[in-house]
């Protein structure tokens, strides 16, 4: 049985107000290498990664429109159009992120394997729902993430406060917009074995992308072999309230038949993603403006 929670709230599109126009610290997360770079890593995945989500989003809408207008469909049309603006917000602000990054000597790989494939992939034509696929087995890995940058106040609380910031609004809007994908990919047809496989090809490609950059980053910043490098991967991977131990359970369960990424049966309502990213969304509300 697929079970469909409640429908939440419509999203928001927000304009971060922060300044990276004067640059950070290389080692911004309290003067953690490894935790730097891993997320300076990540970052420089997002320019080129938000685009493509936008644009299977579109391909999703251009099959939508083929199908009778029911008041779901209605409903995920407003909300597609809130995610492409959210996501175009994150790709400019992480932009100005990589662009510092650039000027502390990084060189970001990972945007060229991701358009090497993107570019691959319109060669041969990969058709509107397995794009939606991809897209919603990313967006599930972040999700997944970003429910541990807004749950776990250790994962941020050494970070300089510009770069926590960052973070956590990102976090608390791939939060809102978790299902976006997933339910558009299920509203134009989208079936479950193809979801698992393209679930498992992101898995695979996304662990050893971030890999790879990482180790790249390090290797720039003259870290990588450095014990306490490695110290520090160890404890932020299988420490308490590690990546392992705490994202592991949340991304298996995106194999379920029944998975619906906004249901959260075993978790208390205030402790429910969605409130998690509401709250930081109201405590923070002088940090952003919204946009529409």
């Amino acid at each position: 049985m697929i079970i469909t929670p409640p429908t939440p709230p419509f999203l928001t599109v927000r304009k971060l107000e922060v300044d990276l126009s004067q640059g950070f610290a290389r080692h911004w997360h309290g003067g953690d290498a490894f935790l730097s770079q891993y997320y300076n890593a990540l970052s420089m995945s997002f320019p080129v990664g938000e685009q493509s989500f936008i644009d299977a989003v579109k391909g999703g809408l251009a099959l939508l429109n083929e199908m009778p207008d029911t008041p779901g469909n209605d409903r995920l049309r407003l909300d597609a159009a809130q995610f492409m603006g959210q996501e175009a917000t994150h790709r400019h602000i992480h932009g100005l992120y990589n662009a510092q990054l650039e000027k502390q000597g990084l060189v970001n790989r990972w945007q060229h394997w991701a358009t090497r494939r993107i570019d691959y992939g319109r060669k041969n034509h990969i058709n509107a729902r397995h794009l939606l696929a991809i897209t919603a087995a990313y967006e599930h890995c972040t999700a997944v993430f970003a429910d541990g940058t807004l749950r776990y106040a250790s994962w941020f609380d050494a970070a300089e406060p510009r770069m926590a910031m960052v973070w956590r609004w990102h976090a608390a809007e791939e939060t809102e917009h978790r299902a976006l994908a997933f339910d558009l990919y299920r509203a134009v047809g989208g079936n479950y074995a193809w979801r698992m496989r393209w679930y498992l090809y992101v898995l695979v490609l996304f662990a050893l992308d971030a890999a790879r950059q990482t180790a790249l980053n390090l290797w720039h910043d003259g870290t990588l072999f450095k014990p306490g490098t490695w110290w520090s991967a160890a404890k932020f991977f299988w420490g308490k309230n590690g990546m392992v131990w705490r994202c592991t359970g949340p991304l298996l369960l995106y194999f379920r038949r029944d998975f619906h990424p906004d249901h959260e049966a075993h978790a208390a309502p205030e402790q429910q993603a969605q409130a998690l990213a509401q709250r930081w969304l109201k405590d923070n509300a002088a940090s952003y403006r919204v946009v529409r």
